[in-house]
């Protein structure tokens, strides 16, 4: 089973301000964990989600996507604690402003998590807010290791929010913790200018494969395509344009599951063989991703490919 550890929350969105001042909001199901394992389970990969659901209205619309993608919640047990929210905001200059209220997402205990992780997992992901928190690190640690000494290979896909962190570099320790103890590391050209912006593209990718378990580092670049770097070589593909543009939302969650499917079906989600990945099979891989999250583009909001849907983008491409 591939496990996906990580926040799901609601994302409250401002559409219009009416006449009378009043905020008219839609609600969204997200998380960038969230969003991850229902990609990967669209993808047709067992799945399974390790983050606590709500027993509120918003904790049942969370469930929807993930029973209808096929993914199992592994906490089975809804919490009283509320949904997390993320509030999204426009002021006058029609900016958007975010503010996060944490809930669900946080109500966990490390003995819980660790019992609700599968005894063989074959992949454990992780992300999003799990570094945040000093005290949510230690627990998320534990559980990473744990999975690892089940023998899964681990990835992180961090999702760096300066605006969430009080103190940046203690935020910045937390995540060396995890960079040390994964396999591979997804980042966007975003993140790693927040983590040091003084440092290249290529530099950061050399710093986090030089770290003990780290073989695979892929960096995103937006409408510029991704890269990919191996200690045998290094590759860039660009984006799958859809030919109806929606939005970028889940586009980067979507991308990971892609780069995660492709490397199971080639054999080479295994620690100890992601390093000698070459310049053609990391290339392969990329665009295999990028065919994932070009389709999540087609549409508003996150709604990731089914793999029929993705066979189809590729054998047009040729």
């Amino acid at each position: 089973m591939f496990v996906v550890g990580g926040e799901s929350l609601i994302d409250l969105v401002q559409d219009q301000r009416g006449a009378d001042g009043v905020i008219h909001m839609s609600a969204h199901q997200g998380g960038s964990p969230y969003n991850c394992a229902i990609a990967l389970a669209r993808l047709g990969n067992d799945t399974g989600f390790l983050c606590p659901i709500s027993r509120d209205g918003f904790g049942t619309y969370l469930l929807g996507p993930l029973t209808a993608a096929g993914v199992a919640p592994l906490l089975a047990e809804r919490v009283t604690a509320p949904s997390t929210l993320a509030v999204v905001t426009l002021n006058a200059r029609k900016e958007a402003q975010y503010e996060f209220y944490r809930g669900a997402d946080r109500a966990f205990t490390r003995a819980g998590l660790i019992a609700a992780l599968p005894g063989h997992p074959r992949l454990f992901q992780i992300g999003g807010f799990c570094p945040i928190e000093a005290e949510d690190a230690a627990v998320w640690l534990d559980v990473a290791r744990q999975a690892l000494a089940r023998g899964a290979v681990l990835s992180i896909d961090p999702n760096v929010r300066p605006s969430l962190v009080a103190d940046f570099a203690a935020y910045r320790r937390r995540l060396d913790a995890f960079f040390d103890l994964v396999h591979l590391v997804k980042l966007s050209r975003d993140d790693l200018m927040a983590l040091d912006a003084a440092r290249s593209i290529e530099q950061h990718a050399a710093e986090l494969l030089a770290r003990p378990n780290c073989e695979l580092v892929v960096v995103t670049l937006g409408e510029e395509g991704s890269l990919a770097f191996t200690a045998a070589g290094s590759a860039r593909a660009g984006i799958h344009v859809p030919p109806v543009f929606g939005d970028t939302v889940g586009a980067g969650d979507s991308l990971m599951a892609g780069i995660l499917t492709f490397l199971a079906e080639a054999g080479q989600l295994q620690a100890g063989r992601l390093h000698a990945l070459s310049a053609a099979e990391l290339g392969r891989m990329l665009r295999f991703g990028a065919a994932v999250a070009g389709i999540n583009c087609g549409t508003k909001g996150c709604n990731p490919p089914t793999r029929a849907e993705v066979d189809a983008v590729l054998a047009a491409a040729g």
